[in-house]
């Protein structure tokens, strides 16, 4: 007979099951939903998942795919559970010595928790671990009856280069995670990254939708490493596990000495009612909270990348400079090339990070900084700290990189900081964090543009190596914000390989991608509102001399969708394509808290090529009785007109290329689309 605990947590209610053998599962629901849960026949999955090199491998055709289900999770049985304020913490053991503290937090206000799980080695020889799961949600789904044929569905977003945050939708049975006739075989969908480049392929999300029920269940991992998660059947239940990657998957292993301990990565964790649109959102209040400023207004910025192409001379910067003054704009950012040398190009010169003053800032750089201050503007300034090129002369010491085999690793031009080792930090504090405080910098971008892979040397494991040298990358952005308290941070990872919570929680914004003059940007801006916040996500509009307005507004409302970042030839704009910036700038200082403090919910048709995109797409954007609503058109059809619910009853403001005719009654609102490529944007109010 199964025994229940129950704790409500804002309008959730976690529950933990215990049967006759003393294994103890965990579920979440609906608060609201609880007297629709039914009482189905199934085996909930136990709340940990643990295994250990030289335990028993899994049956049911799983060895191999996965080091879950096996006799050592079985082994651990309840020993304990506490609550302390909003925090549950329940411990399990196996009586040999494996002792397991599984923690799950909640904050008032949060819509999601944050789960956890520490190992304890209580007994007295060393324990091996290579799986130990973050989180492991069992009882999906209690509201339709038996395997809930036709009801449930896995969602994924896949991440590619230029490409980030395509929503993977499928049934359950597209999964192939149907329960089998007799229940034997374990079903099983593995998925996840390998490298330090966390958002590579898939994002570390995942979330399963009873759409019979309109109950959707959510999970993000915080981990900037290798990580893995799977979705998991054997009988009517599904199960949800995220944790770092296991050893036949990632290479990891760690091992625990007695009286040791060790954390799993945080997992986020909610449910909701309705579907992956606005269950997402939930995830995104632990986001909030935990931004370095959560209620700092979201800057104008300017980037020179895409001005000067890898050549940011004091000359250029001067030029840039001045045609920015009196434009509204915050921050000038110095981007890659500053410190290259003499016939190289900026990607072979990275690692020692000191300026070239012979041709390119002869008074030196802090001389540029200050220039770009007297023109009304913070200085920003790009580094690429964690790796080294090859006309570097630290990429040649080789005491102070990471290796394979005992091999330094080299991806053909890149090399790789061991952020393990002080004496690496002591670098960083001498190269980085010195010439930001000399020069007065008030900005950082720090981009990441090669992947370590699959690990490096470490006496237990390659994967344990990654993992230790990107917990060592959080301590330098922890470093940096204690060295330099004002500091801005950007998180940047080849545009967006890096989004992933525990580098977003350190960083005041991202990368969003480096799509940067693709007609695609609405498109992955938007996708990306589901596992970022938009007010963490810089998103560029690249101006062209040669661009019409209606391109210019295109670029322009594109960062509506987050935080606005010019660039190009903002030396060579008309006055009449100047105005057009100005309004959009105003446009965007007057919503910028509806960026900031809203939520998102998405409408249109979009076709499956991004590249060569068809249709149209709308995100509303609701924060308070205050509404933005950006609207792009693409290629081939759309409707003349969309209609669109919105809780508001007057128009305060539109901005638009054409005459795009805007009207609201009855609680929606209606606008003309009036050509392809183009955008609109309208700021709504009660």
């Amino acid at each position: 007979m199964r025994t229940r605990k129950e704790y409500a947590l804002g309008d959730m209610l976690l529950a933990y099951d215990t049967d006759e053998q003393e294994h103890i599962s965990m579920s979440l629901i609906p608060r609201s939903l609880k007297d629709r849960a039914l009482k189905k026949e199934y085996t909930p999955e136990p709340l940990v998942q643990l295994h250990a090199r030289g335990d028993h491998l899994p049956a049911g055709y799983g060895n191999g795919h996965t080091l879950s289900c096996t006799s050592a999770t079985d082994a651990l049985k309840f020993v304990s559970q506490i609550r302390e304020g909003n925090t549950v913490i329940t411990s399990v053991g196996d009586g040999n010595g494996r002792t397991v503290h599984h923690r799950v937090q909640w904050e008032e206000g949060l819509q999601a928790v944050v789960v956890s799980s520490t190992f304890e080695n209580t007994g007295d020889t060393p324990v091996t671990l290579n799986l130990l799961s973050s989180l492991n949600l069992s009882g999906i789904t209690p509201f339709t009856e038996g395997d809930a044929e036709g009801a449930l569905f896995l969602h994924r977003i896949k991440s590619m280069w230029s490409a980030e945050g395509r929503l993977c939708s499928e049934r359950i049975e597209e999964a192939m995670l149907e329960r089998s006739w007799t229940g034997h075989a374990i079903r099983l969908v593995k998925f996840g990254q390998l490298g330090s480049m966390p958002v590579r392929g898939f994002f570390p999300f995942a979330a399963i939708e009873d759409r019979k029920a309109g109950v959707t269940w959510a999970v993000q991992l915080a981990c900037p490493s290798s990580w893995q998660m799977e979705v998991r059947r054997k009988d009517d239940g599904l199960s949800l596990m995220a944790s770092l990657p296991d050893e036949d998957y990632g290479r990891w292993a760690k091992t625990i000495l007695p009286g040791e301990r060790f954390t799993s990565p945080e997992a986020l964790m909610t449910v909701g009612t309705g579907g992956i649109d606005e269950v997402s959102q939930r995830l995104l209040s632990i986001h909030r909270r935990r931004m370095p400023h959560p209620d700092a207004d979201l800057p104008v910025m300017c980037n020179e990348y895409c001005i000067t192409w890898g050549n940011p001379t004091h000359d250029n910067l001067e030029k840039i400079a001045g045609s920015l003054e009196g434009h509204s704009v915050d921050i000038l950012v110095i981007d890659a090339g500053w410190y290259r040398k003499p016939g190289a190009g900026w990607s072979d010169c990275g690692g020692d990070w000191i300026p070239e003053e012979k041709e390119m800032f002869p008074q030196g750089l802090k001389a540029t900084a200050d220039m770009i201050r007297s023109h009304g503007m913070k200085p920003g300034l790009w580094f690429e700290p964690e790796t080294c090129a090859s006309g570097s002369e630290v990429f040649r010491r080789e005491e102070l990189l990471l290796t394979r085999d005992g091999v330094p690793i080299d991806t053909d031009n890149r090399r790789f900081l061991d952020m393990r080792k002080e004496q690496v930090h002591a670098y960083l504090d001498e190269r980085v964090i010195g010439l930001l405080k000399r020069c007065g910098f008030s900005y950082i971008k720090v981009d990441y543009n090669d992947t370590i892979g699959i690990g490096c040397d470490d006496p237990d494991s390659p994967g344990e190596g990654l993992r230790q040298n990107m917990q060592g990358t959080l301590r330098f952005f922890r470093r940096l914000r204690e060295a330099l308290p004002d500091l801005m941070i950007e998180n940047c990872a080849s545009g967006g390989h890096r989004l992933e919570p525990s580098l977003m929680a350190l960083s005041d914004m991202a990368s969003f991608s480096d799509a940067h003059e693709c007609a695609e940007i609405p498109i992955i801006a938007a996708n990306l509102h589901r596992v970022i916040l938009p007010a963490q996500s810089q998103i560029w509009a690249v101006l062209r001399a040669e661009d019409s307005l209606r391109r210019i507004n295109y670029s322009l409302i594109n960062t509506f969708l987050g935080v606005m970042c010019l660039s190009g030839d903002v030396t060579k704009l008309s006055e009449e394509q100047w105005h057009q910036v100005d309004e959009g700038i105003d446009f965007y200082r007057e919503i910028r808290h509806v960026i900031r403090d809203g939520i998102s919910s998405f409408h249109g048709e979009i076709s499956e090529s991004w590249r060569h995109p068809k249709g149209w797409q709308a995100v509303v954007r609701r924060a308070g009785t205050d509404n933005l609503i950006v609207i792009h058109t693409f290629d081939g059809a759309f409707p003349e007109r969309i209609r669109l619910p919105l809780k508001a009853d007057k128009i305060l403001r539109v901005m638009c290329s054409e005459d795009n005719r805007v009207s609201l009654e009855d609680g929606s609102i209606t606008v003309e689309l009036k050509a392809p490529f183009e955008a609109v944007a309208v700021h709504a109010g009660i």
